[in-house]
């Protein structure tokens, strides 16, 4: 039995990207974290909804329309929640991540609102009977019904490998200016893993491929985290090692800032 379940995805860039699936364990533990938050929302919106019941307990009928909006309002936290921080945390509740893990669509590209609504709404029904857990431990792909139904999968964040890859000193002491003058935060899971997996296998590519694609990340790199432009006598694959470097370095804050 293997301790990581991988999954690789081939992206429109034809570099395969591999990921470990996030387990039974890791899920487990997120969600955990999740439905304390959730159960402390719904604790309040129960204690309102109490006090203005018996304010308008002399009135069945009033009353009778507060408690049918409570059950309404009780209803849109459970979906709402995952929903909304799915879809505005690419793929990450509060217990994911804290967990450090992401949901990612079957493609490897982030959830939208659409796959955010599926997950929450077959959230119930994988819970009955603990049906997503058997979903998840005996699905090659670790789905429970909501990522079947949504079409995603459930990934644990991408980890770097330093000792794999070979980077420059100029790499290194330009990480910090990328971190002031673009905003890495912007990049997504799968975006790091398609520079990774660049610099550890462009030993292996012809030169002519290697100046090709590394040309082709960088450009495109650079428009999503905004930068204006690559600094003077830096080679695109000395900026890909600079990005690599700011990525890691601002996960690294934002763990020990956040937790």
């Amino acid at each position: 039995m293997k301790i990581f379940n991988k999954i690789s995805l081939q992206t429109p860039e034809s570099v395969e990207l591999n990921f470990n699936l996030a387990g039974i364990g890791d899920r487990t533990y997120a969600l955990i974290i999740d439905y304390i938050i959730w159960s402390l929302i719904l604790l309040l919106v129960l204690i309102f909804g109490i006090f203005l019941y018996f304010q308008f307990v002399d009135m069945d009928e009033f009353s009778l329309w507060i408690f049918s909006i409570q059950l309404l309002i009780l209803f849109i936290i459970y979906v709402g929640y995952f929903v909304i921080f799915e879809t505005i945390w690419q793929g990450q509740t509060p217990g994911k991540r804290y967990v450090k893990i992401r949901v990612i669509r079957d493609d490897g590209r982030p959830i939208r609102l659409q796959q955010a609504t599926l997950r929450a709404l077959f959230r119930p029904v994988d819970d009955v009977l603990f049906l997503g857990m058997l979903l998840i431990v005996f699905s090659k792909k670790e789905k429970r019904l909501g990522d079947w139904v949504a079409g995603t999968i459930v990934i644990q964040e991408t980890k770097a490998f330093t000792d794999t890859i070979s980077i420059s000193e100029t790499a290194k002491d330009l990480a910090n200016y990328l971190l002031q003058e673009a905003d890495i935060s912007k990049l997504l899971p799968e975006d790091f893993a398609v520079i990774r997996d660049y610099l550890q296998r462009s030993k292996s590519m012809t030169k002519e491929a290697k100046i090709e694609l590394s040309k082709k990340l960088a450009t495109e790199i650079k428009s999503i985290i905004g930068l204006q432009q690559i600094p003077k006598k830096v080679s695109a694959r000395e900026f890909l090692e600079v990005v690599y470097i700011a990525y890691q370095q601002k996960s690294e804050n934002y763990s020990v800032d956040t937790y």
